[in-house]
This record gives C-alpha cells, sequence and structure tokens, in this order.
C-alpha cells in the first residue's frame, strides 16, 4: 500500500518506519522542516532502540519525508499521528487535529475516488465524529472513509511494541473503511478487535487511565508499607502471581510521567465532568497521588541534610523512563525546580535527555558527561531514572543516594553508602 502519515513525532515515526518495514510505501509528513530533513538524513531527532536501523535501510527506499500535504493524493490510507497536548486547565488541545484535518480536506478536495482517513492520536471520545469528520467532508464531501486506530507504543520500546502488539483495535464508521486499515496492519501479529469510532477512542483512554491507576495504587500501598515497617517490593511479588493482577506497572517510586499518561488521565477528567456530566473521583486521586511522589525525594534529602541551600544534589535521570530522550512531564523536571527553588546547586546526568533537559534549563543546571561526574563531590544523589547504568552500585560508595526508581538492591545498596528508597 501507499500510505501517508501525518505528524512526525514519536507516534508518527515509529508508525512510518514500521509500516515501511511491512513493506509498504511510506511518506511522513511534517510541518517542521528540520524534522522533516533529519528523517531524510537518517538521523530522527528522538532516541528509540531500533528506528536508526530502520530509517537507514529504509530511507529513502520506501520511506520519505516531506512538508508538502499535496503528496497524499498518492496515497491509499492517511494515517493521523499528530499532538494532542493538554491546556493549562487539563483538557485536550484539538489545535494540530483540526489543522491535520483541515490540510487533508483541502488537499482531498480534488482526489478522485475512495481514500481513508485513520487517526492514531489520542483524542477523546466522539472527536472523530464530531471535529474530524465534518472538517474534511466540508472540503472534500463524503468520499472519505473513516478509521480510529489507537497505538499502545510504549516509549523506550516503541518499535518492538509496533511490531508485537497485544491489541488492534480498529475503529470504524463502516466496514469497508476498516478494512482499508485492516490491510495495512496485516501482517502485525494480534488479537483483533472491531468497533464503532466512539469505542476505540474510549478504549485508548481506559487503557491510560487503568495504567496510571496501577502506578498510583501500588504508591498508595508503598507509603502505607513503608509505615507498617514492610517492603513494598516483597508485596508486589505476592501480588504478581495472581493473573488477575500480574506484576506490570507495579513498580513503587516517584510516579508516572511522560507525553501519555498524565495529560490522557486530565483529558478524560475533564471530559467526564465537562461534556458527560461525571466527576470521577478515582481518577482525580490517581493524579493527586502522583503528584505527591516526586517530592519525597525532596522532603527525604532535607530529614537527612536540613536546609538544601548551596547542597550540591546530583540528579540521576532526566527522560521519564529508561531509552528514551522524552522529558516531557518527567518527575526529575520537577525535582529539580524543587531543588532550584530551595538553592540547592544542581548537577545532572542521562544518557540520552541531556539536549532535551538543557532547553529547560539552559543554565542553572549544572549538565555532566557522566553518572560519575555528576556525583563527584555531590552531598546526595537522586536517582530518578532507572537507566542500567545507573543500577552499577559501585558508582555510590560513601555517598548518600535516594532512590526514586528501586535502581538498586537496598541491602546491597546499604553496605556501602547511606541508602533510602522512596517509599521503600
Amino acid at each position: 500500500m501507499n500510505i501517508s502519515v501525518i505528524g512526525a513525532g514519536y507516534v508518527g515515526l515509529v508508525t512510518a518506519a514500521g509500516l515501511a518495514e511491512l513493506g509498504h510505501d511510506v511518506v511522513c509528513i511534517d510541518r517542521d522542516q528540520v524534522t522533516v530533513s533529519a528523517i531524510n538524513n537518517k538521523t530522527p531527532l528522538i532516541h528509540e532502540n531500533g528506528l536508526s536501523n530502520i530509517l537507514s535501510r529504509l530511507v529513502p527506499k520506501r520511506l520519505i519525508a516531506t512538508t508538502d500535504y499535496k503528496v497524499i493524493t498518492d496515497t491509499d490510507l492517511i494515517l493521523i499521528c499528530v499532538g494532542t497536548p493538554s491546556k493549562p486547565d487539563g483538557s485536550i488541545n484539538l489545535r494540530y487535529i483540526k489543522n491535520a484535518a483541515i490540510g487533508l480536506g483541502s488537499v482531498l478536495s480534488s482526489k478522485k475516488g475512495y481514500h481513508v482517513v485513520a487517526t492514531r492520536s489520542t483524542i477523546i471520545p466522539n472527536t472523530t465524529k464530531e471535529v474530524i469528520i465534518p472538517i474534511i467532508e466540508r472540503y472534500a464531501g463524503n468520499k472519505v472513509g473513516f478509521a480510529y486506530n489507537p497505538e499502545f507504543l510504549q516509549e523506550g520500546k516503541a518499535v518492538q511494541a509496533f511490531f508485537n502488539p497485544q491489541r488492534l483495535i480498529i475503529g470504524e464508521l463502516n466496514k469497508r473503511a476498516g478494512n482499508v486499515l485492516l490491510k495495512a496492519f496485516k501482517d502485525i501479529p494480534a488479537a483483533i478487535f472491531r468497533t464503532d469510532l466512539t469505542t476505540a477512542e474510549m478504549i485508548k483512554y481506559a487503557s491510560n487511565a487503568f495504567l496510571a491507576t496501577k502506578i498510583s495504587f501500588i504508591n498508595e500501598i508503598a507509603n502505607i508499607c513503608q509505615r507498617a515497617g514492610v517492603d513494598v517490593y516483597d508485596v508486589v511479588k505476592g501480588l504478581s502471581f495472581d493473573y488477575r493482577i500480574g506484576g506490570e506497572f507495579l513498580n513503587a517510586g516517584i510516579g508516572f510521567g511522560g507525553s501519555c499518561l498524565p495529560k490522557d488521565v486530565a483529558a478524560l477528567i475533564y471530559a467526564s465532568m465537562n461534556h458527560f456530566g461525571y466527576r470521577p473521583e478515582l481518577l482525580r486521586t490517581v493524579l493527586d497521588i502522583n503528584e505527591m511522589q516526586p517530592s519525597k525525594m525532596i522532603d527525604i534529602a532535607e530529614s537527612k541534610l536540613g536546609s538544601l541551600r548551596n547542597k550540591t544534589i546530583a540528579v540521576l535521570g532526566l527522560a521519564f523512563k529508561p531509552n528514551t530522550d522524552d522529558i516531557r512531564n518527567a518527575p526529575a523536571i520537577g525535582i529539580i525546580k524543587l531543588l532550584l527553588a530551595k538553592g540547592a546547586v544542581v548537577r545532572a546526568y542521562d544518557p540520552q535527555a541531556l539536549d532535551n533537559a538543557k532547553r529547560v534549563f539552559p543554565q542553572r543546571v549544572d549538565f555532566c558527561s557522566s553518572a560519575a561526574e555528576a556525583i563527584a563531590d555531590s552531598d546526595c544523589v537522586l536517582i530518578a531514572t532507572e537507566w542500567d547504568e545507573f543500577k552499577n552500585i559501585s558508582l555510590y560508595h560513601g555517598k548518600m543516594v535516594i532512590d526514586g526508581r528501586r535502581a538498586l538492591e537496598p541491602s546491597k545498596a546499604k553496605s556501602i553508602c547511606d541508602y533510602q528508597g522512596v517509599s521503600w
């Protein structure tokens, strides 16, 4: 198939690369010329394991990037993968979705024959029916088919997740549109569930809300366990044997971040209260717990050091999770802001996210080239992301360490340093 992908961020570029690997001819469209040039030069601006390898093999053989919407006239399927960030009130910002729909509609107006537009961006229920379809049909009439295909890519291992999903959700306006989308993913081994557009949109939100709830749940349990003298990770091990619960997303610590869980839970809360007339108390609590967890690192540091003014604090890990350079909603960023507000001297290191963090803290943070450099001469070390290289216990000999991710095994760590975990 000939496929266009609108948006070249984490979702869009991984989707485009994955589809090209499946044998399709793919054009990735993005308004940012720097992003487009990077893709065509086989040097993506985002870090994802395996992504550069695909680009090095398939650009420009089966994958190219452009800023020109006109190329969609030569494709059979368009996938919208633009961002849907949060507004200050937590509601979803549909500006990029609307811009994409306008751009698509204006070009499709001159295209003859049937065409399918499928959205992969996370959008609140009814967005396809109430926003995307009316805009595109205003320009292109009713010769366009519509579908919704939520992605379940996990940053850090998004390429692997693309090729090995647990399910493929096809939200379709009609069977004809769904069949086109299904054809694009026909070589992906996954359980397939075909449903209507709005249900598919809700499946995505329900999935992310549940994962966020698991994380805040275990952090709540961890806070209780700590007071009861129980290691929450032993509790998790016991829980994981129950197939109804499992062990995934039960890592206690400083909470979740990233581009999906925080904004999606917030958007679902806003939509529930302002569009659907329901107050989701559980989801509100999920966010409340998550917002409190990172500050526990500061509380522990102050309990050990007293005032943090002029104290040198090393922060290891800036990305919200390992194997990505994404710092959106990363707990480390909020932690650094609190440290700076308290007058601390902050030294920071991350294997992949330094460039992104430097744009947030261009002057006030001392960015280091290695974990050892960040740790040297520090009064306290905060582990905020569980990169493998931070699990080298010899780095911390004689240091004060506050571990927000259970990167170190507590009993071993306590034998060589002043070690304290967050909620364990």
